[in-house]
């Protein structure tokens, strides 16, 4: 039973690791440190930026995070529901695979369940974890796409290919922090 449980805990875990690396780590590896030039009259800074002066000029990476967060604050205006079914699924998360671990540390003490279950139960809650963060993805990646359109349309970036990496970066942002923190230990 519990090699069973295992089994289909990994699967899941190896392939949102795989998904993680392939739409997240290495499009930000690639394309994150590019120089791009924005138009600051177009380009508005992040809702919960504060300051004074902003560059018109930084890496893939930094416009990526700002766009996703632009993304998201325009999203949170639009549908607070989906925004918040997201971020519990994001706390969904962060939370459930430690308190399950804890538990099977417990169980396993008191003989309960073998330590071969222990795993178990941890790996079953962090692939269900997980699941519940990509399948709440595509609603953000919308977020974003809507957004990269509006900057598509207000020109933002004199050059296309500075536009085409930053909203490859805010997708890759998304991917990244998709995942539950116990694995994004494992895959930096």
């Amino acid at each position: 039973m519990w090699r069973i449980l295992f089994i289909i805990s990994v699967i899941p875990i190896a392939a949102a690791l795989i998904a993680r690396w392939f739409f997240g780590v290495r499009v930000l590896a690639q394309e994150g440190e590019r120089l791009c030039r924005c138009d600051l009259a177009t380009w508005m800074p992040a809702p919960d930026d504060a300051a004074v002066i902003h560059r018109a000029d930084g890496t893939a990476a930094e416009f990526g995070h700002q766009l996703r967060l632009k993304a998201l604050d325009g999203w949170r205006s639009q549908d607070p529901k989906a925004v918040a079914a997201r971020e519990n699924a994001r706390r969904f998360g962060m939370a459930v695979p430690p308190l399950c671990g804890i538990v099977a540390v417990f169980a396993v003490f008191v003989a309960k369940i073998p330590v071969m279950g222990g795993i178990a139960v941890l790996l079953g809650a962090t692939a269900l974890s997980a699941a519940i963060g990509i399948l709440s993805l595509p609603n953000e990646l919308a977020a974003i796409h809507r957004a990269a359109k509006k900057i598509r349309e207000a020109k933002s970036f004199p050059k296309r290919d500075d536009e085409d990496a930053v909203i490859r970066c805010a997708v890759a942002q998304a991917w990244k922090q998709t995942l539950p923190p116990i694995l994004s230990l494992l895959h930096r």
